[in-house]
């Protein structure tokens, strides 16, 4: 592959994630990871709003919001950075420079001409940190990432020993692994179990083991569909919707803690309280609006509100002073 190709090999794969390292780079085009900076280096260079930030935590990506767009592209302004890369010169040459000049237009969106370096006083990285390492404490520890990539390119099934949620030990289970996958900051393992689709957090994933038999797949499945498949059923399985009061001021700190589960929050009310709307798979996901203590009132339904009443009552029995009765 040509360096020009692999410059638009290179924004293609950062547009398609929204961060990656040097190293998943390098594997992927078959280049060593100086040849990835390097090339980064050039499309930064070009006005391409791409970020990179070293250390444990760090990687590649295009920041959000900005983001360069290949499918703004003639067929003709691809075809040309394809030939000539980011180079005006080079299109000048072959008399393609206004469509070059076009393209790269249409790639540092609101930008000033990639003609020469950023002018701004300011680099990226003197305004901007990305860190992803988790609120409220160290990241879990994560088995070697690389060496279950390596097994999983095998093509075989594996033996995990794993650790489900909630469960005081991990089990083993044979699997029929698709491969890894990143969201939320986290890892997962997305495999097959007796023929139906699973998610395995790479940080409850205790050890595994590659066995003799070729993975056995469902018809037409692929990683990415099936990562997608999963991520839908878990988002759509909410059935229970609970509606509490909470103090305005905590609205902020539910948001952050309820994440998704939040579906809706109302005016504040002459009170000072907010109404929200909460998702859960069943009533008993009502537990976690305890941590907001008396900042909080469960509304509905009946059976939620009961289920916070009851565990209240324990929690005041339990913490009672100790020697009363």
């Amino acid at each position: 592959m040509s360096r020009p190709q692999r410059l638009i090999e290179l924004l293609a794969a950062l547009q398609a994630r929204p961060r990656t390292t040097a190293e998943e780079l390098a594997e992927e085009l078959g280049v060593s990871t100086r040849t990835v900076l390097r090339d980064v280096r050039a499309l930064v260079d070009a006005g391409i709003p791409v970020f990179t930030e070293r250390g444990k935590y760090g990687g590649i990506s295009l920041l959000p919001g900005d983001q360069a767009d290949l499918s703004k592209l003639t067929t003709g302004e691809a075809d040309l950075l394809r030939a000539v890369g980011l180079d005006l010169e080079r299109a000048r040459q072959l008399g393609g420079e206004a469509a070059a000049r076009s393209a790269l237009r249409k790639l540092t969106s609101r930008r000033r001409p990639p003609s020469a370096r950023d002018e701004l006083p300011l680099a990226l990285t003197d305004v901007i940190a990305i860190d992803n390492r988790p609120w409220f404490g160290e990241a879990a520890p994560l088995p070697d990432v690389a060496g279950l990539v390596r097994d999983v390119r095998t093509g075989r099934r594996l033996r995990i020993v794993y650790r489900r949620s909630g469960a005081a030990s991990a089990r083993e289970f044979v699997v029929d692994p698709y491969g890894l996958v990143q969201r939320g900051g986290r890892w997962y393992l997305v495999a097959d179990r007796d023929g139906e689709p699973r998610l395995f957090l790479l940080t409850r994933l205790r050890r595994w083991a590659v066995l003799d038999d070729g993975r056995r797949l469902r018809p037409g499945a692929d990683l990415a569909g099936t990562a997608r498949e999963l991520g839908e059923a878990l988002e759509s399985r909410e059935r229970v919707m609970v509606t509490a009061r909470v103090d305005a001021g905590s609205l902020d700190l539910a948001r952050r803690i309820l994440g998704a589960r939040l579906r809706a929050a109302g005016d504040r009310g002459a009170d000072g309280r907010v109404e929200i709307t909460v998702a859960y798979d069943g009533v008993d996901g009502v537990r976690q609006l305890l941590q907001f203590g008396e900042h909080i009132e469960v509304v509905g339904p009946e059976a939620a509100r009961r289920l916070v009443a009851r565990l209240a009552a324990h929690l005041a029995g339990t913490h009672a002073p100790l020697g009363e009765t």
